[in-house]
């Protein structure tokens, strides 16, 4: 009998930590032969997951430009990508997410009539403009995967409403929470960061992520000022640790408002370790990530969401997320009220992560034997 051959296929930091808890679990299959593509949709931050992971892939498309535009890159992944399907001719094609890489691969996979097994499937905010372009990219995804891998029962009413067959979509959790659980185990010396904050119990740690799209020019300029702001009011005991994205539309702003402020620590772009171990042990969380939605719950630290609307619903109503959007004011009201309620913030802390068990890869697997 000839072996299954799956093709894993990503692109960004976020795809490939919560792919790599799946592709380890195809390598420890007997009966899969399987492959791994990369984008490079993202070059640094990806490269920094693979090193720490120790996942070297078969297939380096090396796609990232500087400054690259959404058209561009969705032509450059359909042209580089269909040879490596015309060679390998695999039986599956796994992509996760939502990101330009998923979305052409998937619809690549469909012209050749290749099945689509979609990893955390059946996020919605039902906005095609938030989040800019993963709205989009992830329902096209949907629309020709074979087998959605839903995170959550929410995820799931959400194909279903869409007419996708019951028996096609299964809840196995987010392999997210499977990647952070084995990350943390790691041995790691947060001193080595050299962060000012860190590893001192009188200054506390805000860890900042703001890089979306959707929230280039003012919004991202809000969020910086109210980050001043509170640095200056919180001078010597609070912190704001930023690693700050590499598109200069992030750059730009991050580097000009807050670039001479003494209480902000804006890093570049850190490897998953590093950014797990920051997470660990700071008060609180202002992001506009997906992934940290779901990652910051899962080690118990408040988080803020420095959007209007998310399509992770299930830690608000948990309670361990709260969405603020970037209107400086209220961003500087909601951190205050964390940082100066003990009560308030041990309410959030201590809510059920609702995202998984860390055994997502393991369904998500046998569920691509079963079918």
């Amino acid at each position: 009998m000839n072996p299954l051959k799956v093709l894993t296929i990503f692109g960004t930091r976020p795809e490939a930590v919560k792919m790599v808890p799946v592709v380890k679990e195809l390598a420890r299959r007997p009966g899969i032969e399987a492959k791994v593509c990369v984008t490079a949709q993202h070059r640094q931050m990806l490269d920094q997951v693979l090193d720490i992971f120790q996942i070297t892939p078969d297939i380096d498309l090396n796609l990232m430009q500087p400054n690259q535009s959404l058209a561009a890159l969705t032509a450059r992944v359909f042209t580089h990508l269909e040879p490596v399907l015309s060679e390998i001719q695999p039986d599956w094609v796994l992509v996760q997410g939502d990101t330009t890489t998923v979305m052409a691969a998937a619809l690549l996979a469909f012209y050749h009539q290749i099945k689509v097994g979609h990893v955390e499937a059946g996020l919605r905010t039902g906005d095609k403009f938030q989040p800019f372009p993963e709205e989009i990219n992830r329902r096209v995804a949907g629309v020709v995967a074979d087998l959605h891998f839903a995170p959550t029962e929410w995820s799931r009413q959400n194909l279903l409403r869409e007419n996708t067959p019951d028996k096609q979509v299964i809840v196995t959790g987010n392999p997210a929470i499977d990647a952070l659980q084995w990350v943390v185990k790691q041995p790691f010396d947060i001193h080595s960061l050299q962060i000012p904050s860190l590893g001192r119990s009188e200054v506390r740690t805000v860890l900042v992520t703001a890089h979306r799209r959707e929230n280039f020019g003012q919004p991202l300029e809000n969020i910086c000022h109210a980050i001043n702001w509170m640095a200056n009011h919180y001078a010597g005991t609070v912190h704001f640790v930023y690693p700050v994205h590499l598109n200069p539309n992030v750059q730009e702003p991050a580097y000009r408002i807050l670039g001479n402020q003494p209480h902000v620590t804006l890093l570049a772009p850190i490897d998953y370790l590093s950014l797990m171990n920051i997470m660990k042990h700071a008060t609180l969380v202002l992001t506009d990530s997906g992934g940290i939605q779901e990652e910051a719950p899962g080690l118990g630290v408040p988080t803020l969401v420095l959007r209007e609307i998310t399509e992770r619903p299930e830690g608000v109503q948990a309670g361990t997320l709260k969405l603020i959007g970037t209107d400086p004011d209220v961003i500087i009201t909601e951190t205050r009220r964390l940082l100066d309620d003990p009560v308030a913030r041990a309410a959030m802390a201590g809510a059920k992560n609702p995202y998984g068990d860390g055994h997502a890869a393991e369904r998500i697997v046998d569920a691509i034997l079963r079918f």
